[in-house]
């Protein structure tokens, strides 16, 4: 039996728009997935280093990468995982 992601930290790279507040949105509407948090660490001339915090019940982490990858980030780093 393979065990639930309840939360998941994300070390990401994105480009300026979308904003954090849309990425927000969309994150949230993955399946599983009933809160995000994503804070800029740094920010460069046409990119941010956002921190990506994600809880839920169950969330589909695989979901959640394609998501994020198709609104042009990337993740660097998965900081945390319970």
């Amino acid at each position: 039996m393979i065990g639930k992601i309840r939360r998941v930290v994300l070390d990401t790279l994105k480009p300026m728009e979308p904003t954090i507040i849309t990425m927000a949105q969309q994150i949230s509407l993955v399946d599983g997935v009933s809160a995000v948090n994503i804070s800029i660490v740094e920010i460069d001339l046409k990119v941010e280093n956002a921190k990506i915090t994600i809880e839920g019940d169950n969330i589909n982490y695989i979901e959640v990468v394609k998501l994020i990858e198709d609104m042009g980030a990337s993740i660097h780093s998965i900081d945390e995982v319970v």
